[in-house]
Parts: structure tokens; sequence; C-alpha cells
């Protein structure tokens, strides 16, 4: 790893550990969606339990609100308040920021995938998992949402970011395939959502961690274009000012 990125993905990483009311936030709302959809909101899911199909799916959203979300909203502020511009007159580039920046969400999501597991334990999941493919789209789902919350911080103001990330958010959240399922919107809402990074990932994530399922190629492909895509898009266009 280079210095400049180095040092920087050091500092990301402190900075995102140390910020207690966004993690506060980034881990309670996907726990909260699990426990409501599990055991409040009765909808029906595909797979052999509830509990199956909800687990991966939040760990799919907790990934969004962490990359797409946090990340955007945090990395907005600091280029409003002239952070990204000081960083700007280093020796740090666009694609050192983007990648230390990824790092740093990487850091997050290791314990907010393990809290996430531990509850779906306590709420009766049994998963199957294959490590490989778990972990090859949780890495992809991270790339894909932590560029496009870059890509937005990047080139919108603070205020822009947040409106955005959040409506993004809840839309995903709803019409996004990682809660509610498919079946349960109508047919054209869910032949857009494949077509998203968050049905995708939840998609994988489920496939990978129960038996019986196999995953679909074009969800591999899919997840794989947009996070292709987005970091190249968010270090092609960041602005630092």
């Amino acid at each position: 790893m280079a210095s400049p990125l180095k040092a920087q993905a050091k500092a990301e990483t402190r900075l995102a550990l140390t910020q207690y009311e966004s993690l506060l936030v980034t881990f309670f709302i996907p726990i909260l969606a699990l426990i409501a959809f599990s055991k409040v909101i009765k909808l029906s899911y595909p797979g052999a339990s509830r509990i199956g199909y909800l687990v991966p799916g939040t760990i799919a959203l907790a990934t969004m609100a962490t990359g797409l979300v946090s990340l955007g909203i945090a990395t907005g502020v600091e280029r409003n308040y002239g952070v990204m511009k000081r960083l700007g007159t280093t020796p740090l580039t666009r694609g050192n920021l983007v990648s230390a920046k990824m790092v740093a969400v990487v850091a997050v999501e290791v314990i907010q995938v393990s809290l996430i597991v531990v509850v779906g334990f306590l709420l009766g999941w049994s998963p199957s998992f294959n490590a490989l493919e778990f972990l090859g789209a949780e890495f992809l789902a991270t790339v894909a949402f932590s560029g496009a919350g870059l890509l937005m911080a990047g080139r919108l103001s603070s205020e822009g970011v947040l409106a955005s990330a959040n409506g993004i958010f809840l839309l995903l959240l709803i019409f996004g395939g990682m809660i509610v399922p498919l079946s349960s919107l109508p047919a054209i809402v869910g032949d857009i959502a494949k077509l998203l990074p968050s049905y995708a990932a939840a998609h994988l994530l489920f496939t990978s961690t129960t038996n019986g399922t196999e995953a679909s190629v074009s969800s591999w492909i899919t997840l794989l274009v947009w996070a292709a895509a987005m970091p190249l898009l968010a270090t092609k266009t960041f602005k630092f000012d």
C-alpha cells in the first residue's frame, strides 16, 4: 500500500470508528429492521424460513447504510468544511482518497456484520455458508455502495448529499429487494430492482448462506458492473473543493 494511501486509510479508519453517534444509527437501523420484519411485520418470504431471507438482506441493507449514507454524508460535510480542499494540496490522489475511505468502511462493516449475525442466531437463523461467495458478494456490495456515496459527496453540496443519500436509502429499503421481497412488489418495480446493487447483493448473500439455492449469474454481473462503475466515476469526478 503506497505511503499516502496507507496513512490516509489509517486516519479514515480511526475517524470512522470514533464517530459514535453515526455508528449507533448505522448499526441500530438495520438491526431494528431485522427484528421488526422477523417478528412484527408479516410478509411472505421465499426460502425455508423468514429469518433465512432477512439476515442476508439486512447485511446488504447495513452495507448500503454504511457505504452510501454514512460515508457519503460524512465526506460531503468534510468537503463543505474545506477538509477535502486541504487534502487536495497533499500527495494524496483522488484514487488514494476513494480507496482509503473504502478501507474505513470495511472496518466498520466487520463489526456491523458480526452484530447482525449474532442477532440472527438469537432469532433462530441457521445458515449454511459458502464463505467464498459470501465474502465476494459483500466485498462487491461494499465497493459499489461506497463508490456511489463518494460519487455524490464529490459533486453535491453537503445538503444535497444528505437529501440524496437518505432518499435513496429509503427508496431502496422499500423497493430494493433487501427486506421487502420482490414478490410483494408490483412486477415492473421488481424488474427494475433486479438491476440495482441492493437486490443483487441481497440475493447473492442469501444464496451463499442458504442450502438448496443457486446464485443468479445476472446478479453477479449486475453487482460487478456497479462495483466497477461507481468507484471509477467517483475517482474521475471527485472535487476536493
